[in-house]
C-alpha cells in the first residue's frame, strides 16, 4: 500500500466585494485571492478494499458528511474507479474562518487521486468537477493567485502580494450561507458605492459577533484590519518585528494567530 503526502494551502481574500445578487440566486463577486503558506497536511494511501476511509486530526469532520468524501465519490462514480482509499487530514487551517480550508482539501484530493489512480483528467475538466463541490475549489486546483469575478468562476492570473501577514482567528466558525443571507436582507451590495470596500462582509460580521466588533472598533484606528472571506479570520499586514510586537498586544489571549507569507503558486501545481 503506497502512501503519499500533500500540502493543502490556505488562501486569503485581499479584498472581497459582493456586487449584486443575480436572478439565479448566485452573487456576482469581485475579489483577489492570495495563496499563503498555511497548510493542512493530507496523507493518502491506497487500500485493498473499496472503502473510503477518512480520518481527521483534530476529529472535526465525519467520514461521509464533508467535501473531501464528496470529492472522492465523484471521481469514483464518473470514472468507474472502484478503488479504496484512506485519507488522513491534519487540520492546521481553522474551519469556518474564511481561509478556504475545506475547498483546498477537496482540490488536493482531486489532484492527488487523478495521479494516484492514473485517471488522466485534464486540469480544465478537473476544475469543472471541482466547481460542483464548491465555488473556491477550481481556484485551488489551478493553483495560482487570481483576480476573481463572476460568481467566483472567472479566474484571471495575478502576481503575488509581497506583504507579510498576521492572521487573527477568533474561535468562531461562520457560515458563508448565513452571511450572504445577511447581505440579501439588507440588499447592501457594493456595485453602486464609490468608496473602496475591503470586504462586503465586514459590517454584517461585526453586527452579528460582538467579540469581533469590539476588537475591530477598538483597534481600527491604529491598524489596517482586514477580513478574509465571510470571516471570522482578520489579517493585518506588517513590516518588521517592532510592528509585529504592537499587534501581538491587541490580540485577545483566547484567540489564535498565525504568521503567514504569500505564495506565488500552490505546492500542488504541477503535481
Amino acid at each position: 500500500m503506497k502512501t503519499r503526502n500533500f500540502k493543502s494551502p490556505a488562501k486569503m481574500n485581499l479584498y472581497l466585494r459582493v456586487l449584486n445578487k443575480r436572478k439565479d440566486g448566485f452573487h456576482n463577486l469581485d475579489s483577489s485571492f492570495q495563496l499563503i503558506d498555511l497548510f493542512d497536511q493530507i496523507e493518502i494511501t491506497n487500500i485493498d478494499t473499496n472503502e473510503i476511509e477518512i480520518e481527521c486530526n483534530p476529529n472535526i469532520i465525519k467520514t461521509k458528511n464533508n467535501i473531501v468524501y464528496a470529492a472522492v465519490n465523484i471521481l469514483r462514480e464518473r470514472y468507474k474507479a472502484d478503488k479504496g482509499i484512506r485519507i488522513k487530514i491534519k487540520k492546521n487551517i481553522p474551519i469556518g474562518a474564511g481561509l478556504g480550508g475545506g475547498s483546498s482539501n477537496a482540490a488536493t484530493v482531486l489532484i492527488a487521486l487523478n495521479q494516484i489512480w492514473d485517471l488522466k483528467i485534464q486540469i480544465h475538466d478537473l476544475m469543472e468537477i471541482g466547481k460542483t463541490l464548491g465555488a473556491d475549489v477550481p481556484f485551488f486546483i489551478k493553483g495560482e493567485n487570481a483576480h476573481v469575478s463572476g460568481i467566483g468562476d472567472i479566474l484571471t492570473k495575478k502576481e503575488s502580494d509581497k506583504a507579510k501577514y498576521i492572521l487573527i482567528c477568533p474561535d468562531i466558525s461562520i457560515s458563508t450561507k448565513d452571511m450572504f443571507l445577511c447581505l440579501d436582507r439588507k440588499e447592501d451590495y457594493s456595485d453602486d458605492k464609490k468608496e473602496f470596500i475591503q470586504n462586503s462582509f465586514l459590517q454584517p460580521v461585526c453586527e452579528k459577533y460582538n467579540d469581533i466588533d469590539l476588537f475591530y472598533e477598538n483597534n481600527k484606528k491604529s491598524f489596517d484590519i482586514c477580513l478574509t472571506g465571510t470571516g471570522s479570520t482578520m489579517f493585518i499586514r506588517y513590516k518588521d518585528s517592532d510592528e509585529l510586537k504592537k499587534i501581538f498586544k491587541i490580540i485577545p489571549t483566547n484567540w489564535r494567530f498565525f504568521l503567514a507569507e504569500p505564495l506565488q503558486y500552490s505546492p500542488l501545481k504541477g503535481v
